[in-house]
């Protein structure tokens, strides 16, 4: 089974090493964490008040409702296919954490029908669970790794996996990791950015201001940027942000 929050687009990629690219998205259900500290305020359909990350929805099963069951893969295919536009876009698998099903042999039957037929598959995930790079196709898989720091409010041993870092970084052809960041964090982000890279082999880092809003981001960027170019590491802004505040489906 597979539990699906939204699929959209055409879009584009607001983020990271794709930024700007026109997506299609798949948004898995379930998350193995909650980001209290990225306080992103939100109601649940019961009307309870919460605080977590920007994808909520996706999150908190408060919002099961809401997502789709999907019993194969080839089901879940049909249904994006619907989405694709007459040129060939990226498929980008999101979540909540989509690692979740790494195990589900439907789940890589997704993975593998898109790799085939020479899609870009990026996969973005929080990198925290243990899992395997066993296939052919999974090393195609672009892997947008959002380590997640101490402002998550989520305990170091839960959010940083050096296994699963090393397994990724060892077998994909392409990866990279990704912080968002605000000006209040700039110090204790650093420190902890150089202690995960110390562990795992080289792979390239990309910093993002943190914010639900434009207004948000733009409190952040200059401070988040000058960071980056102190560091050494790359700075990519986060233009459905941008553009659309936090709305879904864009």
């Amino acid at each position: 089974m597979l539990e699906v929050n939204e699929i959209f687009g055409p879009t584009i990629q607001g983020e990271g090493k794709r930024v700007g690219s026109p997506s299609v998205f798949i948004r898995f259900g379930k998350c193995n964490f909650r980001c209290e500290g990225f306080a992103v305020e939100y109601e649940t359909p019961s009307g309870v008040k919460k605080c977590s990350c920007d994808s909520y929805y996706a999150v908190d099963p408060a919002f099961k409702d809401q997502w789709h069951t999907f019993s194969s893969a080839k089901e879940l295919i049909l249904k994006v296919n619907t989405f694709l536009p007459s040129y060939k876009c990226d498929i980008v698998i999101t979540g909540g954490e989509p690692l979740l099903y790494w195990k589900n042999e439907e789940f890589q039957k997704v993975l593998k029908y898109y790799i085939e037929n020479e899609y870009t598959v990026t996969l973005e995930t929080n990198a925290s669970l243990n899992m395997q790079i066993t296939q052919e196709y999974q090393k195609k898989i672009l892997f947008s790794m959002s380590v997640k720091l101490s402002n998550s409010l989520e305990p170091l041993k839960k959010r940083v996996n050096i296994k699963t870092l090393t397994q990724i970084i060892n077998n994909c052809e392409d990866k990279y990791l990704k912080f968002v960041i605000n000006k209040d964090f700039l110090v204790k982000a650093k420190e902890e950015i150089d202690e995960i890279l110390k562990q795992i082999p080289k792979v390239e880092v990309y910093l993002m201001p943190m914010g639900d809003t434009a207004l948000q981001m733009n409190e952040n960027s200059e401070a988040v940027i000058n960071l980056a170019l102190e560091s050494g590491f790359k700075y990519c802004d986060r233009l459905h942000i941008r553009v659309w505040d936090n709305k879904r489906g864009v």
